[in-house]
């Protein structure tokens, strides 16, 4: 193929990315065009494309330097598009998502009555009466916690289907995510179902510590729900809090209509999840990696667990301050 032929065919490609590359040049361009945006991936792989056929069938210089300059501010505008991707999650995660707690303190203390009150309730009833935990679990399920924290146990927890560590962490992270999302998005029920699952969850966890504890089994069941308990249970008061949001929006729209009140609470309730996840992948880490050892005496893992509860109420009560807005 000639070089006239060349050129018509891909001028146009040529021009668009010409044009888009120069409007994020110039700062005082408000917007981009959104198509172009969208396609500037596929058009930077096509000047490079061009490029290295240009180069191998010994067209002009001056179109050769044209898609060379082409090809080169496209790489660099795709490292910074990149480059700004990760400094906006850097930036929620020291400062947007603390704040945004922080923000939405009602829901979260409202949620954390409603999985800490039942907890807490739930382990005092049980060291007073121990045959109330057959109430709410089974018997199978009593001796399978139980046989997970029994003094004889090597490895701590659930029962492994393999020795790996890193097969337990997605295990670990499938559960968890599981369990936090489901919080949230029931919530769209009027808030109901994220009611119910604070209650049940808060319910479940404390009568399962409270059972253990009658037993005896305080240092091997503290000793490894002490670690990343911090991170995974104001991980699911979070879901609940973003949970709950959404239903006091369907619940009390105010002035607005229900679809738009849902979508401003939405808005919030996602970026809430966001650190969720985050939460829940750092518990689920050290749930495999740490909590489930015997290696260490069980005052080291009091202790670690004693600074991870401080990291996480820190990092809620002081990231961010004075960039509040």
């Amino acid at each position: 193929m000639n070089q006239e032929r060349f050129e018509q065919l891909h001028q146009a490609q040529w021009q668009q990315l010409e044009q888009w590359l120069e409007a994020r040049r110039d700062k005082k361009r408000k917007a981009d065009n959104d198509e172009t945006t969208a396609a500037f991936p596929h058009l930077y792989r096509q000047v490079c494309h061009h490029l290295a056929l240009a180069r191998e069938r010994h067209y002009s210089n001056h179109l050769v330097e044209r898609l060379n300059k082409l090809a080169l501010e496209g790489h660099t505008q795709l490292y910074r598009s990149r480059t700004g991707i990760l400094m906006n999650i850097v930036r929620f995660v020291l400062v947007g998502f603390p704040v945004l707690v922080r923000r939405e303190s009602r829901v979260f203390w409202l949620a954390a009555l409603l999985f800490y009150g039942p907890l807490v309730a739930m382990w005092f009833t049980v060291q007073q009466w121990p045959d109330v935990a057959y109430s709410v679990m089974s018997a199978p399920q009593t001796r399978q916690y139980e046989q997970m924290y029994s003094p004889d146990r090597k490895v701590l927890g659930r029962e492994r289907q393999a020795d790996s560590n890193f097969y337990m962490f997605g295990v670990y992270i499938w559960n968890n995510i599981g369990i936090g999302f489901r919080t949230f998005a029931t919530g769209l029920l009027f808030g109901l179902g994220s009611l119910f699952l604070l209650i049940f969850n808060g319910v479940v966890i404390g009568t399962v510590a409270g059972h253990l504890t009658h037993l005896g089994y305080i240092s091997t069941f503290y000793s490894f729900v002490v670690g990343h308990s911090a991170f995974e249970l104001t991980a699911i008061v979070i879901s609940g809090a973003a949970g709950l949001k959404l239903g006091l929006a369907l619940i009390r729209p105010g002035r607005r209509s229900r679809l738009r009140a849902l979508r401003e609470a939405a808005a919030i309730s996602v970026r809430l999840i966001f650190g969720v996840i985050l939460f829940l992948v750092i518990a689920a880490f050290i749930e495999a990696f740490w909590s489930s050892t015997t290696a260490f005496a069980p005052q080291v893992k009091y202790f670690v667990g004693g600074l991870l509860w401080l990291t996480v109420i820190s990092y809620l009560l002081l990231m961010g301050r004075g960039r509040e807005t």
